[in-house]
């Protein structure tokens, strides 16, 4: 039977190991896919020198008007053409922001033998690689209602530093509800183990504007099996709850039907949102949630699926 561990609330503060380690993993990322997909993305809204519409000189794109907007912003030349109205757009060679955020709530802290490493180590490990690649890639990313977006060189050591300064967030479950721009995107690591009108209402209001996410779901692998018989004890690490059951083989496959139907209703909310979800197992390597992560990233909008 798989041995499972919680580990204490310190675990959950990123000390210099785990900020080494991110920034090993971001210099190990397959630089040549990163710029192969740079390359690409050029011609559809990519990472680095992305072309989107925002004020600049250089005309971009034809686009429908959408009722509500201003009528200044017709253009009557091209809309005589065709029996709909058209508004230019101009190109914005702006970098725009990446918005991270890390779950360091309790259930984060738990660990199987089954895994490599806790859930919370490689959230922190996954999080400050991505940062620490998209600031190479020419990107500014923030800690969402933390920290505002930087192009530093040194944002893991920063980000790890705010983390570690931040001991009252150490409850919260799911990020603030907070909008960020029409351009921007989020990037949200964690275990999403919290009650889905709660996830839908945060990702509502991040997303109010029009911005793009992704949801990086960590799983440790007992989570998603429930490989367990016999007598055992189910514990619930943020509410402190403990219930002991006598068959606890009877229980896996209602268990995990529920996780199913769970992590379908997720994708189902980042879907209707235009968002992503991507699940990593923490007995896989980061590099694998890290590179689909920047894919999607560099990708067109509406091009990501969970």
């Amino acid at each position: 039977m798989a041995r499972t561990e919680v580990l204490p609330a310190e675990s959950r503060r990123p000390g210099r190991s785990e900020t080494a380690a991110a920034l090993s993993l971001a210099a190990r990322m397959p630089r040549l896919i990163l710029e192969a997909r740079r390359v690409t993305a050029s011609l559809a809204h990519g990472l680095h020198g992305r072309r989107r519409a925002g004020p600049g000189e250089s005309f971009w794109q034809f686009r429908p008007f959408v009722t509500g907007e201003a009528a200044g912003r017709i253009d009557w030349r091209r809309s005589g053409r065709d029996d709909r109205l058209y508004v230019r757009e101009r190109e914005w060679e702006t970098p725009h922001a990446v918005w991270l955020w890390i779950d360091r709530s309790a259930s984060m802290a738990f660990r199987s033998d089954l895994a490599e490493t806790p859930k919370i180590e490689r959230a922190f490990v996954l999080g400050l690689a991505l940062a620490d690649t998209l600031v190479e890639a020419g990107e500014r990313v923030g800690l969402l209602g933390l920290k505002q977006p930087t192009a530093s060189r040194r944002v893991a050591e920063g980000f790890a530093q705010t983390f570690a300064a931040r001991e009252r967030d150490l409850d919260d479950d799911l990020p603030p509800a907070t909008p960020i721009g029409r351009l921007d995107e989020a990037v949200i690591v964690s275990d999403f183990l919290s009650p889905l009108p709660e996830l839908r209402r945060r990702v509502e209001a991040i997303s109010s504007r029009g911005a793009r996410g992704h949801l990086v779901m960590i799983v440790d692998p007992v989570e998603e099996t429930f490989p367990f018989g016999g007598q055992a004890v189910l514990e619930e690490p943020e509410a402190g709850l403990r219930l002991r059951i006598g068959d606890a083989a009877s229980w896996g496959a209602s268990y995990r039907r529920r996780m199913a139907a769970h992590r379908g209703a997720i994708a189902e909310l980042a879907r209707a949102r235009g968002w992503s979800v991507t699940i990593h197992h923490t007995d896989k390597p980061a590099t694998q949630p890290a590179l689909r992560v920047l894919t999607l990233v560099a990708g067109a909008p509406g091009t990501g699926g969970a």
